[in-house]
């Protein structure tokens, strides 16, 4: 058999035209021969009367993989040897746009072409940008030896790039499918480590795995079926299972497998164990009043919301004596906080509505003693208040909420601003004077989630910093912030001991996914545990993904970065994509994304990420920033940082910029294009087109309005709610426009962007609508994600690469 080898450091291969619509492909990897039988025929037809033909042998089952790195010349003979046998030959496609054609073989006269693993009997390909696998199965027999040659027609010859490495392009099959973690947690004493992990499959298939493993050897001790709690103080877990009309709690012994007896029958709901382990408070949902289902009656803003007339109470329940006794009764919601460490007592809040001022809502937060049922208040009322939990001793609470909780102690802004609702900061109350000291006023992240060690007393939180999300320490008693050197750009979940100091956490960054560590909390020794994102990445190109700020008109420093092809070649202009929130919270640098930035950088793409004035974690005055601009300031901010980033970055094409954001980012989208023409494509997803609609109709539109038009309303500030909303600007815009939306979204109607596609309709500019049937604010189901995200791909290819092939493949034109 007659093979010529090249060089597998080769990435791809020029494209060889043999006409005008064909690329010839001039290497093919090649596998075998591997020798088959022809059966003995005990009769000479088959229980269907077809008598054997020898190409049913390709059918039987053959391991694709075995193809290997060698590779063969065109027009190369397939030696049939003494026998048949059969032969695997192919290639890779590494398509960086949309690629619609057909796959000719000639030569074989008995072959089954495959696709990425599955069989194509056409030829006929619509490929994705991605890097696809084309392998072709040959049979040979002795009567004579088989020519090869393959050729793909298509009328974007460009797009066909043919790729002999190991390595393969990131696309959103890889953001779609794969191992990630569920959780991670340590026990009571530090010594075990629970982690479970999802799975997705191709065609969405979700599979969960749990175990338990010892953390000073890193062995595994135990598996499971279902997702399991650490116990408080125990290294035992438990679960819950339902067991006709009963909900069983099952505590289990990792080490042995052992139960502890036959489970406990516990009322139904959300429940919390006591620190003694034994009782837990459940939470007790009252289902509210009923209406006709024909005609009913809405009694406040939020009575659109499923389940807002239902209230929480809460009940004790003796895991030994399986006694329960009631703790609270009402109409106002209730909602359990924290259990203290000898089990004494029971911190919970209670809301209040309130809709005539600004906090609509009211919170209490009451102490309970659990022996005796009295009640202390700790807070009568405040609306900024968002979380609480106790310390150890029980002598202080830990609270988390907004600048202006607890009369404003905790601001720090400039005369006239209003802080922003989402820049969280935390305080501590001494519960004996009742006095509360602000922790975090000068302190830049705002402040994710808390817990408070049992272990060394100190306060452990997530932060938001930046466009990263990292791990800190508070000492409560000086108010000294340690930052304790998280691994990972991004923390997703943290986890502490109780009794040691041990910490686990996992988390990714721009260009990573999930990787999981541990950490000795007194020397700081971070080790990593379980790197799950060099097994979802393995043989997967990246581009560099870059820090870049920039100084605006204004003085401010703007945070961005940017994301290169990973075949990038400075010489080269690039069409950019730009993306951006613009709203309460940055963009953070969390490389799962629903906007994956690196699929859009695979795909040819620079892709500019910019974190706009009034996000959190820059301060509170920059967060601030947010509160009654309706995008004045912000849409400037991107303005000037895409000149900016143009004019340093020469391999960007000026003339080809898109810009794309969901939600609040998706106003900032449509804003963008009546006060700027510097984008040749725009894309909103449930975008914000009337603030005085999205303000009135959307579940928490007028509870959002709270922060981003504090103490605004429609009839008294029309220069923020109707000047500032792209609709009453639509004549402005000239930038072809996709509006995205799911026709089921509770948060940001559906409507918003249906009068904004038909203004512009009246209008006679470019847009496009799609909706997504059933669909919330964000698009979750697999199937419809995979079609949304390529109506996203196939706006851009269409209008910043001039190419609408994917475009009229997805939504071909209609007559009508």
């Amino acid at each position: 058999m007659k093979k010529t080898v090249i060089s597998l450091s080769l990435i791809a291969l020029s494209v060889l035209p043999v006409s005008a619509d064909s690329v010839k492909v001039p290497q093919l990897k090649y596998s075998g021969p591997y020798p088959v039988t022809v059966p003995f025929q005990v009769d000479s037809v088959d229980v269907n009367s077809k008598g054997f033909e020898i190409s049913s042998i390709l059918d039987l089952p053959f391991s694709l993989d075995k193809l290997d790195k060698s590779t063969l010349t065109i027009d190369s003979i397939l030696n049939p040897g003494d026998g048949a046998a059969i032969h695997l030959v192919g290639f890779k496609i590494d398509n960086p746009s949309y690629l619609n054609g057909k796959i000719n073989v000639k030569g074989a006269d008995c072959y089954r072409l495959y696709v990425d693993g599955k069989r194509n009997d056409s030829g006929d390909v619509k490929l994705t940008p991605a890097t696809h696998e084309i392998v072709i199965k040959c049979l040979t027999t002795p009567l004579k030896a088989d020519t090869i040659s393959v050729s793909i027609d298509t009328d974007r010859p460009e797009n066909v790039v043919l790729d002999y490495s190991d390595t393969r392009r990131y696309s959103l099959p890889d953001v779609l499918h794969g191992e990630r973690i569920q959780s991670a947690s340590i026990s009571p004493s530090g010594k075990y480590l629970f982690t479970g992990y999802y799975d997705v499959a191709p065609g969405g298939k979700t599979t969960h795995a749990y175990k338990v493993t010892d953390v000073s050897t890193g062995k595994q001790i135990a598996s499971y079926g279902e997702m399991m709690n650490w116990m408080p103080s125990t290294d035992r877990l438990y679960y819950t299972q339902r067991y006709g009309d009963d909900t069983k709690l099952f505590i289990v012994d990792p080490l042995t497998g052992e139960h502890d007896g036959a489970g406990y029958t516990i009322p139904d709901g959300r429940f919390m164990i006591s620190p003694t382990e034994d009782f837990l408070i459940s939470t007790v949902v009252q289902k509210g009043p009923g209406e006709d289902a024909d005609v009913y009656e809405i009694i406040h803003p939020d009575d659109r919301q499923p389940g807002w007339r239902n209230r929480s109470s809460f009940l004790k329940y003796g895991l030994t004596s399986n006694v329960s006794v009631p703790l609270t009764f009402g109409y106002r919601d209730a909602n359990l906080c924290d259990i203290s460490s000898d089990g004494s007592k029971m911190l919970f809040t209670v809301k209040s509505s309130r809709l005539e001022k600004r906090p609509t809502s009211l919170t209490a937060l009451y102490l309970m003693d659990l022996n005796t049922m009295k009640v202390d208040t700790l807070v009568a009322g405040d609306g900024f208040m968002a979380s609480a939990a106790l310390s150890p001793d029980g002598s202080k609470v830990v609270l988390v909420g907004s600048p202006e909780a607890f009369d404003g102690i905790g601001k720090n802004v400039k005369p006239g601003q209003t802080p922003s609702m989402y820049d969280n900061q935390m305080y501590v109350m001494d519960i004996a004077t009742k006095e509360i000291k602000p922790l975090t006023r000068d302190f830049n992240p705002a402040i994710e989630n808390v817990e408070w060690s049992r272990h060394d007393d100190k306060i452990y939180f997530r932060g938001e910093n930046r466009d990263c999300i990292d791990l800190y320490r508070v000492d409560p008693v000086t108010g000294k912030i340690e930052d304790l050197g998280s691994r990972e750009e991004v923390v997703n979940s943290f986890s502490i001991a109780a009794t040691s100091p041990v910490m686990v956490y996992y988390g990714q960054g721009a260009s990573n996914s999930d990787r999981l560590y541990t950490v000795n909390l007194k020397n700081m020794k971070h080790s990593l545990v379980d790197d799950v994102s060099s097994r979802r990445l393995e043989g997967i190109r990246l581009g560099e993904c870059e820090a870049w700020d920039y100084v605006t008109s204004r003085g401010d420093t703007i945070c961005a970065r940017y994301i290169l092809p990973a075949d990038f070649d400075p010489a080269k202009k690039y069409p950019m994509i730009v993306n951006y929130y613009g709203g309460c919270n940055p963009t953070s640098r969390n490389f799962e994304s629903r906007y994956p930035h690196h699929v859009y950088a695979a795909q040819g793409y620079v892709v500019l990420v910019i974190i706009p004035s009034g996000a959190s974690g820059f301060g509170q005055e920059f967060s601030a920033r947010h509160v009654n601009t309706a995008g004045e300031g912000v849409a400037e901010d991107i303005i000037e940082g895409v000149k900016q980033f143009t004019a340093a970055h020469p391999f960007v094409n000026e003339k080809k910029i898109g810009c794309i954001g969901a939600s609040y980012g998706g106003f900032m989208t449509q804003y963008l294009q009546t006060v700027t023409d510097i984008f040749a494509a725009a894309i909103s997803h449930a975008g914000i087109s009337d603030h005085t609609s999205y303000w009135g109709e959307g579940y928490w539109g007028y509870s959002y309005s709270e922060v981003s038009m504090a103490n605004s309303y429609p009839w008294s500030e029309t220069d923020l709610y109707v000047k500032q909303s792209p609709l009453y600007n639509a004549d402005k815009v000239h930038t072809p426009i996709l509006f995205l939306h799911g026709d089921g979204d509770t948060n940001v109607p559906v409507g918003e962007s249906i009068q904004m596609y038909t203004a512009l309709k009246l209008l006679g500019r470019e847009t496009a609508f799609v909706a997504v049937n059933g669909a919330n604010h964000q698009i979750v189901d697999y199937h419809q994600r995979q079609k949304w995200q390529d109506t996203i791909f196939a706006w851009f290819a269409k209008h910043l690469k001039d190419d609408n092939s994917w475009w009229e493949a997805l939504y071909p034109a209609k007559s009508l």
